[in-house]
């Protein structure tokens, strides 16, 4: 199986995105995906999950800002990102564990089956 993202590209403070992520070979609607990002010289970090049953979940720093959703149709997840800020730049994964439901520690990236390449958002004035 395979995640493909895309979507990245450039914005100003304050600004919004919206990220997509395709997926393919294996059945994606019974899985909770995820976002994770990396920023230069920094570890990388889970964003936002979201389960197989519509849960959510978020990292508080995007909390009330960022906003994960799904169209299994599409067999895509996607990450709306408004009112940005120059932290939020950095590479945007997509990935999944292979488990129906986010849990409590989505964000450790345990047992992550797939990795996407990533997508580069940048922030700036």
């Amino acid at each position: 199986g395979t995640v493909v993202e895309s979507g990245g590209g450039s914005v100003q403070p304050g600004g919004s995105l919206r990220l997509s992520c395709e997926t393919s070979g294996f059945t994606a609607d019974y899985y909770a995906l995820m976002w994770f990002r990396q920023a230069p010289g920094s570890e990388r970090e889970g964003v936002s999950c979201i389960s197989s049953t519509m849960g959510t979940g978020y990292a508080y720093s995007v909390k009330d800002r960022f906003t994960i959703s799904r169209d299994n149709q599409q067999k895509s997840i996607y990450l709306q990102m408004t009112s940005m800020k120059v932290e939020d730049a950095g590479v945007y994964y997509c990935a999944t564990a292979m488990k129906r439901f986010c849990g409590d520690t989505w964000a450790a990236q345990d047992n992550i089956k797939y990795w996407g390449e990533g997508t580069l958002v940048t922030v700036s004035p």
